[in-house]
């Protein structure tokens, strides 16, 4: 079905106390959506962020960002007083990332401090703290654990911790644990207030026939939970050090090349275990998001491998990756336990062997075209003249400059010939924007995606990120109320004309009282007592 989104992060979206959230930023722009006949928000991924505050180098690949967290709710709750003097140190406060996140974690924790010492913990949330975390236990107790030891390290990345500490010794882990045991525990708290504001959204959004699209980076921060807790499923050598990381080969843009430092999977173990982690990875993300891209789909099919010592990505090699067979067999699985799987799209962009051609021509999934690699002068694939249906378009991804921004920066002859095939009038840089809006809309792909800054068409002050860069990425807010019923109209139309509205096109409808959400759990799993002093071998 033709249909098209649009390109928002949920940290993008304005809000008083400075960070956007899942509560009423986020049900408001499902609103905007909704009246503007678009059928699709697109995210990028939503777990806590690393090193130069970076959602693709999160400390999890199942957590969630704790910024993200609605504390209108929780002021509701009565887990936080409305005259918290910390509220107001919030504001403003978004663009020193770090320093936010320690503020909002010290409210958070004001928060759990009340709610321990409720009498009925489940009446404040619909769901105990115990049943969330029974449910998530594969993944949550290495987290908490990890973000525990971090925080008794002032963030010192794992790989540097004490030995006994990074080697997982049982017995330390678990003196550990006794001893820190409420700190544990808070960080159970704060990811299933996480998770059950996440599920309202999504809720909400479905009511209102908005289909919410996920981000799943290929790898894994060096610096996770996930790499800690689970070492055998990457390539460490017997000190839980990379033996290879990964990478991009050198090319006119990067004369050495990418060096990203993501340890590389151990693809041939992931094989035997039949891919448990990806599946868990798969159906994890699939509580959340209706569609999932998948980030460098390429390196599925072969993957670029850099001696970890090195300090430049010259020396690499090609090696091949899981193919296909890895989709099939996940898909499969999924499918066999009942077990909902999102639509995939691969983000398949760069150079591309014919393998990986025939890879994505063999799993079906849609790729993806940018029209601002399209204007050198070439009848480019990614001119909208060669989109094929089955695909995913945009202007620019969070990783290009905005449209305008893009624009002014082009030489006068590319200024041109965007001119010209767009049939752009005027010579306002502004009606270039709107006219590569139009066109897009107009071609054969099924979903194109419009960024929020290039509808409100907006400069290279509001990009979001600029590969290669650390420091000024991943900060730009929306100002308040700029999502204005004008704008869903305009959209609503360019929808409308080109026959991209959602098979439901609805008026926004209140969020009904949560019926089950992502934290409950069978019965038969259901624990005893909330203390997990086991941990695994």
């Amino acid at each position: 079905m033709r249909a098209s989104g649009i390109l928002m992060h949920i940290t993008s979206l304005y809000d008083e106390f400075g960070c956007g959230t899942l509560g009423k930023p986020a049900f408001d722009f499902v609103d905007f959506l909704a009246k503007s006949k678009t059928g699709y928000w697109q995210m990028l991924p939503i777990g806590p962020t690393g090193y130069g505050d970076s959602p693709y180098q999160s400390y999890s690949a199942f957590a969630g960002n704790v910024n993200l967290i609605d504390l209108h709710d929780l002021i509701k709750k009565g887990l936080i007083e409305p005259d918290e003097p910390l509220l107001q140190t919030l504001k403003g406060n978004f663009n020193n990332y770090e320093e936010y996140g320690k503020i909002k974690t010290n409210v958070l924790r004001k928060a759990y401090d009340k709610y321990k010492k409720s009498d009925n913990q489940t009446d404040i949330f619909g769901v105990s703290l115990l049943h969330f975390f029974a449910y998530n236990r594969d993944w949550l107790e290495d987290y908490a654990l990890f973000m525990t030891l971090k925080a008794e390290t002032d963030g010192t990345p794992w790989p540097a911790w004490d030995k006994k500490y990074r080697l997982r010794d049982e017995t330390a882990l678990l003196d550990f644990t006794r001893e820190n045991i409420d700190t544990i525990h808070y960080y159970y708290f704060e990811q299933m207030v996480f998770a059950l504001q996440f599920d309202t959204l999504k809720q909400y959004a479905g009511q209102n026939g908005v289909k919410l699209i996920g981000d799943m980076p290929i790898y894994v921060s060096a610096d996770s939970a996930d790499i800690w807790g689970a070492p055998e499923n990457f390539r460490l050598d017997a000190g839980l050090r990379p033996t290879y990381v990964a990478g991009c080969p050198p090319d006119d843009f990067a004369p050495t090349g990418q060096l990203w430092g993501n340890p590389l999977y151990n693809w041939e173990l992931m094989k035997q275990n039949g891919y448990k982690w990806w599946i868990r990875r798969m159906e994890y993300s699939a509580r959340f998001f209706d569609v999932l891209r998948i980030d460098h789909f390429r390196g599925f099919e072969s993957f670029y491998a850099i001696p970890a010592a090195d300090t430049t990505a010259e020396n690499g090699t090609w090696e091949k990756g899981p193919g296909a067979e890895m989709f099939k067999f996940i898909s499969a699985q999924m499918k066999k336990q009942s077990k909902p799987c999102p639509e995939l799209i691969a983000e398949n962009l760069g150079f591309l062997t014919p393998e990986v051609h025939e890879m994505l021509d063999e799993l079906g999934y849609p790729g993806m075209n940018v029209m601002e690699f399209a204007f050198g002068g070439d009848d480019s694939g990614y001119l909208p003249h060669n989109f094929i249906k089955n695909s995913v378009s945009y202007i620019g991804t969070h990783d290009n400059d905005t449209a305008l921004g893009w624009f002014l920066s082009s030489d006068t002859a590319t200024q041109k010939r965007v001119k010209r095939y767009t049939h752009a009038k005027g010579k306002s840089p502004k009606k270039a924007v709107k006219a590569l809006i139009r066109t897009l809309f107009m071609s054969a792909s099924d979903l194109v995606v419009v960024a929020a800054q290039d509808y409100l068409k907006l400069g290279s002050s509001a990009r979001m990120n600029t590969p290669s860069t650390v420091g000024t990425n991943w900060h730009w807010q929306a100002e308040a109320d700029v999502f204005t019923d004008k704008l869903s109209r305009r959209i609503a139309k360019l929808n409308t004309t080109y026959f991209r509205t959602p098979v439901i096109s609805t008026e926004p409808v209140a969020v009904e009282e949560k019926k089950e959400t992502v934290a409950e759990i069978p019965a038969e799993k259901k624990a005893k007592k909330v203390m997990p002093l086991k941990l695994k071998k």
